[in-house]
């Protein structure tokens, strides 16, 4: 079965299992959605969300951020991994938006990836869905689906986004991030997994359409 095919079943399977997609992470702005995305490294979006309402009560912007300072914002963040060093990245970035940015975060990729803690997954999610860009973030879920549905032969996040971006409308990059998000916790998980019980992999090796 060629790419095109598989990306068409896996395409068709994503619409109809999640029609429409909610971002998972808390926000009220593209600031604390900035914020939310840089948390959830090495994190989930379950923990992330139970820490944010307090946090964002207190600093739901780059002054008030800045303001409240490394250490409060580490005693806010310390249930989520790697605290200390997304608390520094947090102050730092905030400080960076005020000086260089007006305060605003900046709809360009290339900017958002001069703010500390924030690399090319973090950017793009923020473009995406913060600013309704056309982006395609790679986080482990697409990564390794990308690769178990046979969609790319590659472990480079960078090589599997370029991979993926070719295979989907540039319109639908947006959501169909999400929607594998979705399909990686909900159907296709890493282990433990049976290909003839996931709708998504059970498609690719049927003869049958995906939603017969």
């Amino acid at each position: 079965m060629r790419k095109s095919e598989k990306a068409s079943r896996i395409f068709a399977l994503l619409n109809n299992y999640y029609p429409s997609v909610d971002i998972p992470l808390k926000h009220r702005c593209p600031y604390t959605l900035l914020v939310a995305v840089l948390l959830s490294q090495q994190s989930t979006d379950k923990k992330v969300n139970e820490i944010t309402p307090e946090l964002f009560e207190k600093a739901d912007s780059p002054e008030k951020m800045v303001d409240l300072g490394i250490e409060e914002i580490q005693k806010i963040i310390r249930p989520i991994g790697l605290a200390p060093q997304k608390a520094k990245n947090l102050y730092a970035l905030s400080k960076m938006l005020l000086e260089h940015f007006q305060g605003k975060v900046p709809p360009r990729l290339e900017e958002l990836m001069q703010l500390p803690g924030v690399g090319r997954k973090t950017a793009l999610c923020v473009l995406a869905q913060a600013f309704h860009q056309d982006a395609f973030p790679i986080d482990t879920h697409i990564l390794r689906l990308a690769n178990r549905w046979g969609l790319s032969k590659s472990k480079n996040p960078l090589r599997v986004e370029e991979d993926l971006k070719k295979l989907f409308l540039k319109s639908s990059w947006s959501k169909v991030h999400l929607q594998i998000i979705f399909a990686g916790r909900e159907f296709c998980k890493a282990s433990p997994h049976d290909p003839q019980k996931c709708p998504f992999c059970s498609s690719l090796i049927s003869t049958k359409k995906p939603l017969d």
